[in-house]
């Protein structure tokens, strides 16, 4: 394998690895605000106790989230200098805004969240949570704005040897990102929901005390799994017709990105229809809930929007091979200048081990804090600092 091969092979498994994190904070953000929006309005203990057991989960995974972006960060300077040099004016300027603007405000906003419970007034407390929501999709449309750039770089002009952004507007209206950021939001909710299915049935099959708290929260994760697949699969017909005008080769020209893209079809179609005609009707009567026999089915296929995301990623960035950037810079090209094969492998083998780590070590605290229950959540108890009095409520 040469210096190209591991270079790509690096940037495909931390991405991978870095985008499994990306989609269950996307997936749980908006799940968490319709909890404590409801809790706020309806001051149900369940459901302060929902907010508070999914907002451990979703915060755990952020945190080892945000180290899993750095490594993104860094492989632009250490193996890929030539896009940074030939496009970095317009590549830089979205993910800039991400950085600057975006993902900072999320991570004030997470952290007033975090540390306001029993102090913030409750209203000012929710708008947090919202807040993040925000601007944790708002992270996303820059990150796949910069993305669809290299799909297909619209709105740009060589000057010098190098591209310049001269239309800001044709960034944004790029045909291989309209469709494709909703798509991108879709499977997120898949995700986020398959993870309260999961979760919620593995206490459900255990004859969990807390029934009603995870019988509310299987309803809300199969209701969303719906919306979300309902929604990713028309989405990702819908950009189909817009990336093949653009990429007419894309499918057709790598089997790999054609075998992703086929398992990707396979998964979301099998789990939509599962979802529409199997577990959304066993919402009536809570039947699901109450039917054991089909829990350990519903832990098994938790995972699965997981690995169809991960496969339509694959395709969408192997589809434009040898590309780097689609027609105006070569994937070779691209690869920083006297790289050499000890220097990527050690690379390689760092990048790859401290986020192939961080993934274990999420699955292994999200996997103990579900099977701890929501009685042992340490987010929101009032006992963390007993000595201040609650500032009130709007």
């Amino acid at each position: 394998m040469n210096v190209l091969d591991l270079a790509r092979w690096q940037f495909a498994l931390t991405g991978s690895l870095h985008f499994l994190f990306v989609l269950l904070t996307l997936g749980l953000a908006p799940l968490l605000a319709i909890m404590n929006t409801r809790y706020v309005l309806g001051r149900k203990p369940v459901l302060e106790r929902m907010t508070r057991f999914w907002g451990q989960v979703y915060v755990i995974n952020y945190a080892l989230g945000v180290f899993t972006g750095l490594v993104m960060e860094f492989q632009f300077g250490l193996s890929w200098s030539g896009l940074s040099h030939y496009a970095g004016d317009v590549f830089g300027a979205p993910l800039a805004i991400e950085t600057l603007g975006s993902f900072f405000l999320e991570s004030t906003f997470l952290g007033l969240w975090i540390f306001g419970w029993n102090r913030l007034p409750r209203k000012l407390h929710l708008a947090c949570i919202w807040l993040v929501t925000l601007t944790a999709y708002a992270s996303a449309f820059w990150i796949m704005a910069a993305n669809s750039f290299l799909q297909h770089p619209a709105g740009v002009v060589e000057r010098g040897g190098r591209l310049a952004l001269d239309d800001f507007g044709a960034l944004l209206s790029n045909p291989t990102f309209v469709m494709a950021l909703p798509h991108v939001f879709s499977a997120a909710l898949w995700a986020g929901g398959s993870v309260l299915i999961g979760a919620s049935a593995y206490h459900l099959f255990k004859k969990t005390p807390d029934k009603e708290f995870f019988t509310r929260s299987l309803r809300l994760g199969v209701v969303t799994a719906f919306i979300g697949s309902l929604l990713g699969v028309g989405f990702g017909y819908a950009q189909m017709g817009l990336v093949n005008e653009v990429q007419p080769d894309k499918w057709s020209g790598s089997a790999l990105a054609g075998a992703g893209l086929g398992l990707m079809i396979l998964i979301g179609h099998v789990l939509q229809l599962l979802t529409m005609f199997v577990l959304l009707p066993l919402l009536i009567g809570d039947a699901l809930a109450r039917w054991r026999f089909m829990h350990p089915l519903l832990m098994a296929l938790a995972p699965l929007p997981f690995a169809a995301a991960i496969c339509g990623w694959l395709a969408r960035e192997e589809g434009r091979q040898p590309w780097l950037i689609y027609g105006r810079l070569r994937v070779a090209d691209a690869l920083t200048p006297g790289l050499s094969g000890a220097e990527i492998a050690w690379s390689f083998a760092g990048f790859v081990g401290v986020l192939g780590a961080l993934a274990v070590i999420d699955y292994v605290l999200i996997a103990r804090t579900v099977r701890r229950g929501p009685d042992q959540i340490a987010l929101g108890a009032p006992d963390l600092a007993p000595e201040l009095e609650p500032v009130g409520s709007l």
